[in-house]
């Protein structure tokens, strides 16, 4: 659940400039110590203790035995590598023994409850709200927490130190509970339940019985995290007057504060590999004590600068301060793993300027990283610890051979360095990426330079802002309103990177597919390098890639096939849920539901080369149909949105009404009887029938239901979520209904249909909208058993994937698309 971290520099200095910066010469001594601590810690937080002891104790006798036969040059540093692994397994053998000592484990087991004590231990967080059948789950929130005191109901209280997951839904009291802040002690009875498999940092997760009720505070938080939170707030309240991205997304980039960042520009800022921007880092820390030391290639030179410098504060105070400032540093922005790895980094560096030897940033790294992962093992099998630390070590390493290789060949050196640091830390990270996402980001790079010019400026005003907000909140606001300029293009630049059709391109996850994309990655800068004595090579390598981002629908559709010529009406794989889409000419389309999930839905439309949606119609307010409404109107322009009259469930009606009025998209009720004809499209609405009050008190019952012709093409009837009740009032109402072409099976192919209604309309081709391994048991044997049995060829996204319909009469063809590839 942490943020994921990305190529950040330890001491935010470009990676060309590092030989200009006083560092003692490399020296990676402390590579494999460190590496080995990591390794050894990674494995043992999973081991039984039993194991555990037994590998430190096998390590500490070989270091024994290759003490005693010192004879050769590379014995003390095996010894050094034994040593530290033992130590890394020491302490993540009694880290892990923390989540399996005490009561806690047992309760989980057995899904117990309790009262309990417990300590705050990260700040609350919001659980992204997932569509749970046909509702939208109830908001909550999340946080981590150490339980230190348990009452069972039987037995005495026992104190422990347990580390938990803890979430609540807060109902009305949402505030309460997000204003509170790690260290705060908290008295609750909560149900235990198992953790996620995938998760051997907490013990339990905690449930507390009380749904909606506010927190019963124990203890007060610590004055350190009472200033923190203090701070943090005063920035929240000076962003809050700034236009909705900027807002979200400048206490990210100044303490990493992503409260505010909605689920979107989240998504866009993965799809582009930026996340490392509001995961906060050694550029933020270097910013900080440049104010105190300034540059840090002078602070041992009689002409070092800085305020200590001006101030007369000698130099060993002057590093005493620059540890506090990086204490202070990881209270106010929390211990994440690249704030950890950041201020590690900065203290090894202080403490070099303290003892006046000349700093080496390798064997810095190398120090923080052993140092952390001795102190919070967990770190080991983080992958944004990962992430962070190769990232720092590829700038510092890599980053500085390609710099110098493009300044050879006439780059400009700024440009050079900006280019290597992002390529080295792309190259370096995007395999880490692919094992636990899957995906590999075409647009890291260039959305990464063109993000960089405005992340200092951000940056440092986001500080003065966050500084200035306790005693003066006037000029905090003219402060944070200048930040919010350059905070506002990194947003715009995550948007439009994240806009482009190929801006991410689906990987294997797993460590096999994470070494195979490595394995590419080499032999792509290999081929690279020969380019350069071959321009037209590289011109076409440069036009497939970009087209590879671009992916124009003709382009697209010969090297996919997908969607098929002459389609006429499409099914989107949206899950469980429905998105159905009429084609009205060139990029134009009328679209009939959004699905659950926006991504989903605007993926589908981007791929049928979607551009234009004259009407988006919304048969009824069920989350599986309106949730993804911000993917439809993403990147396109829509004229009308149409829904039934029955504006309930009332929380997903009101989502509707207000994500569509921030688009600038009228809404309109569908009412029976409108006919209406847009390009080759012509449509009559049956259903709901007109007068007051609903049908039943069931929002199926009152889905927009129409009756779609295609010139030269198809008939279809797209009925929404009807039940039986509905379809049989609808029978009733239009006694001669036509048979159809296509019929869109309705509420997924429950058993609930009508089946005098199937064989009248006795369709060709019966398609059925339905999540994979869904618990609803969607599509019911019985109704896809009577469809094919009245004639009707039987498709569905969860087996086929996205469906098209092609022809009309004879040639009346469906085509799916499973696994990417179009089958008849």
């Amino acid at each position: 659940m942490k943020r994921r971290e990305g190529p950040t520099a330890a001491d935010g200095q470009g990676p060309g400039r590092l030989d200009r910066l006083g560092e003692g010469p490399a020296d990676a001594r402390l590579v494999p110590p460190a590496l080995a601590a990591w390794g050894a810690a990674a494995l043992a937080v999973g081991l039984p203790a039993r194991w555990t002891a037994a590998a430190v104790a096998g390590c500490l006798a070989a270091a024994a035995a290759l003490w005693a036969r010192r004879s050769r040059t590379w014995c003390p540093v095996l010894v050094a590598v034994l040593c530290c692994a033992a130590a890394g397994a020491v302490s993540a053998g009694l880290h892990a023994a923390d989540v399996h000592r005490g009561p806690v484990p047992a309760l989980a087991e057995r899904y117990g409850s309790a009262a309990v004590e417990v300590t705050v231990s990260s700040d609350p967080r919001p659980v992204r709200q997932k569509v749970t059948g046909d509702h939208l789950a109830a908001a909550s929130l999340m946080f981590d927490a150490r339980v230190v005191k348990v009452s069972p109901r039987a037995g005495p209280a026992v104190e422990v130190a347990t580390p938990v997951l803890v979430f609540v839904t807060p109902g009305g009291h949402t505030a309460a509970w997000q204003r509170l802040l790690p260290s705060t002690r908290l008295r609750l009875t909560a149900r235990f339940e198992p953790p996620f498999p995938d998760d051997a940092t907490h013990a339990a997760i905690l449930r507390p019985a009380r749904s909606g009720a506010p927190p019963a505070v124990a203890g007060r938080p610590t004055w350190a995290q009472r200033t923190a939170g203090g701070l943090r707030a005063g920035l929240r309240k000076a962003t809050a007057p700034l236009p909705s991205d900027a807002r979200a997304l400048l206490p990210g980039l100044v303490v990493g504060d992503t409260s505010r960042i909605t689920a979107e520009l989240d998504a866009a800022f993965q799809a582009t590999d930026l996340t490392h921007l509001t995961a906060v880092s050694g550029s933020n820390l270097s910013l900080v004590l440049s104010l105190l030391i300034g540059p840090p290639a002078l602070a041992l030179r009689a002409e070092r600068r800085g305020l200590a410098a001006r101030l007369g504060i000698p130099l060993r105070v002057t590093a005493l301060l620059g540890g506090a400032v990086a204490l202070a540093f990881v209270v106010v922005c929390r211990p994440d793993p690249s704030v950890l790895r950041a201020a590690a980094c900065g203290l090894v560096t202080l403490l070099a300027i303290a003892t006046g030897r000349r700093r080496s940033l390798i064997p810095a790294l190398a120090a923080a990283v052993l140092a952390l992962v001795l102190y919070d093992p967990w770190l080991a099998r983080s992958y944004g610890f990962a992430l962070s630390v190769l990232a720092t070590g590829a700038l510092l390493t890599i980053g500085p051979r390609w710099s110098a290789a493009l300044v050879r060949r006439g780059v400009p050196e700024r440009l050079a360095e900006v280019l290597a640091a992002a390529g080295a830390a792309q190259a370096v990270c995007a395999p880490v990426v692919a094992v636990f996402a899957a995906r590999v980001g075409l647009v890291a790079v260039p959305c990464n330079l063109a993000a960089e010019p405005a992340v200092a400026s951000a940056t440092v005003l986001g500080f003065a802002a966050l500084a200035t907000a306790p005693v003066a909140m006037p000029l905090a606001h003219v402060l944070a309103r200048c930040a919010g300029w350059p905070a506002g293009w990194i947003a715009g630049v995550a948007r439009a990177g994240a806009a482009l059709p190929g801006a991410q391109l689906a990987w294997p996850g797993g460590w096999a597919s994470g070494a195979l994309l490595a394995g590419v990655t080499v032999a792509l800068l290999l081929v690279a390098r020969g380019l350069r004595h071959r321009p037209w090579t590289a011109a076409v390598c440069a036009v497939l890639l970009l087209l590879a981002l671009l992916r124009p629908p003709a382009v697209t559709r010969l090297v996919t096939g997908w969607p098929p010529p002459g389609w006429s009406y499409a099914m989107c794989d949206v899950g469980q849920g429905d998105a159905t889409v009429l084609a009205a000419g060139p990029g134009s389309a009328v679209v009939v539901d959004a699905g659950p999930d926006a991504a989903l839905v605007d993926r589908c439309l981007r791929q049928l080369g979607v551009e234009r949606i004259p009407l988006l119609v919304l048969t009824h307010f069920h989350a599986d149909h309106v949730t993804g409404l911000p993917g439809v109107l993403h990147g396109r322009s829509v004229g009308q949105i149409e829904t039934t009259t029955f504006y309930e469930p009332a929380g997903e009606a009101a989502f509707v009404r207000r994500t569509a009025a921030a688009a600038g998209v009228p809404v309109a009720p569908a009412v029976a009887g409108e006919r209406r004809e847009v390009g080759p499209l012509s449509w009559r609405v049956l259903w709901p029938r007109a007068g007051p009050g609903p049908v039943t008190e069931e929002p199926n019952d009152s889905s927009v239901t129409m009756l779609v012709t295609v010139d030269r093409g198809p008939t279809l009837l797209l009925p929404g979520d009807l039940e039986p009740f509905a379809q049989r009032a609808l029978l009733r109402s239009y006694p001669a209904l036509p048979r159809v072409d296509v019929l869109k099976v309705a509420h997924h192919g429950s058993a609930h249909q009508d089946a005098r209604l199937m064989r009248v309309l006795s369709p060709r081709l019966a398609l059925i909208s339905c999540g994979t391994g869904n618990p609803y048991g969607h599509p019911s044997p019985r109704t896809v058993g009577a469809l094919r049995a009245w004639g009707a060829t039987v498709l569905r996204t969860d087996k086929d994937g996205e469906i098209a319909v092609t022809g009309s009469g004879r040639t009346l063809r469906a085509v799916s698309r499973t696994a990417d590839r179009p089958t008849g």
